[in-house]
């Protein structure tokens, strides 16, 4: 295949890829807790026919060489972690992160995902969990009738309880954090999976060791 053809096919390959992680990026523009994704690119080898500083002759040398790269390639796609939007809601059960970190559940498998969307619920036995029914990490139980569930920025939660009138600690949730946040991998449902490449979660307490706070009654966008 001649040559300049062939760079136009690996531009025109790159750019489609760029575009559907555009088109992906825009279709979740109201997903809570959603983050873009960015494709990342590297020039592909080049063909040198002269090197720079070769000698041009016995006195002088190339001062920019002669080289005629081949293309572009896709080296990965990397979520940008950056703190959303943060909208206000009248939903006493909306938490959203100030900050770094991410909320634990438990999958169906036993597994653990993490997420930043902290549209949250309370399931038939009481169990808090996130919009998809999966149990947060800890579990944190409702008790039956209580009332006035409110989320502190420490990860506490609190809840007026049936014929009492003083709030009641309920337990606290906690954050995790990655060295490489980057490197989890994306499986949908706002769940992200820990990998080789991520490294191990730190839990902590939102507030504490880097880790962001909680603020109740918003989300983040």
């Amino acid at each position: 295949m001649n040559a300049a053809l062939w760079i136009s096919k690996t531009g025109l390959s790159a750019q489609d890829a760029e575009m559907s992680a555009i088109a992906n990026n825009i279709a979740n523009v109201n997903t809570t807790g959603f983050k873009r994704d960015r494709v990342m690119f590297q020039d592909l080898f080049y063909q040198t026919q002269e090197a720079p500083g070769a000698m041009l002759d016995q006195n002088n040398i190339m001062p920019t060489g002669l080289q005629f790269g081949s293309g572009v390639r896709i080296v990965g796609t990397q979520k940008t972690f950056t703190e959303g939007n943060v909208e206000t809601t009248d939903n006493a059960m909306n938490v959203a992160i100030m900050g770094q970190g991410f909320l634990q559940v438990q999958k169906a498998n036993g597994d653990i995902a993490y997420t930043r969307d902290g549209n949250l619920q309370v399931n038939a036995d009481g169990v808090l969990t996130n919009s998809q029914g999966l149990p947060l990490q800890p579990e944190i139980d409702v008790p039956a009738g209580a009332t006035n569930v409110a989320f502190g920025e420490d990860g506490t939660v609190t809840a007026i309880l049936p014929g009492d009138s003083d709030v009641t600690e309920l337990g606290q949730l906690t954050l995790v954090n990655f060295a490489n946040p980057a490197g989890l991998s994306a499986e949908g449902d706002n769940l992200y999976l820990e990998t080789a490449a991520s490294g191990q979660p730190t839990e902590g307490v939102p507030g504490e060791d880097g880790l962001g706070t909680l603020q109740d009654n918003a989300l983040e966008g």
